[in-house]
């Protein structure tokens, strides 16, 4: 697996939930597996081919908070040689200066928050997460909003094992 640092990532990260979530380009994004909560679309219309799996939580709290649905992402950009970048999109600005707790059994990640979105700063942290979402069955993200509030998302991570393998084999 290749990796760079964050900081030279980060824009095209950016550039990915961009391209994504654009109205003009969310039809480019095709719907190519679902197992369990998870699914695997594929973006083909830009230059470069983008992967993702993607799911929602299965619940919330608090529940009446005002934010955008979040989305917990695990990414990749085959040429760039990015097989698997965790992503997650919270659905409101996160607090500045604070972090994104991930928690899957009694394995805590903290994620950095840019705006409305985390990411994890290592590499080795990142393959730690994405192993612990392998071997876990739930996962709960935790976040501070710049408005006051805090949420709490609950993900399930049936199916997440067999995403992530299409994620590898699939995105080529």
């Amino acid at each position: 697996m290749i990796y760079q640092p964050i900081s030279r990532r980060l824009p095209v990260v950016l550039w990915v939930f961009a391209a994504i979530f654009c109205a003009s380009t969310a039809e480019a994004a095709k719907l190519v597996d679902k197992s369990g909560d998870w699914s695997m679309f594929v973006h083909d219309a830009a230059q470069k081919k983008i992967c993702f799996i993607a799911s929602q939580p299965s619940a919330s709290t608090p529940k009446d908070a005002k934010r955008d649905q979040p989305f917990f992402y695990v990414s990749a950009w085959p040429k760039d040689g990015v097989k698997s970048e965790v992503s997650i999109l919270l659905g409101y600005e996160v607090k500045k200066g604070s972090e994104v707790s991930v928690n899957i059994s009694s394995s805590i990640f903290k994620l950095f928050a840019q705006g409305d979105k985390a990411f994890v700063a290592d590499p080795t942290d990142e393959l730690k997460l994405i192993e612990a979402m392998k071997r876990g069955s739930t996962m709960e993200v935790s976040a501070a909003a710049e408005s006051g509030f805090e949420t709490t998302d609950k993900f399930s991570l049936s199916g997440v094992t067999a995403s992530l393998k299409n994620l590898d084999s699939k995105c080529e």
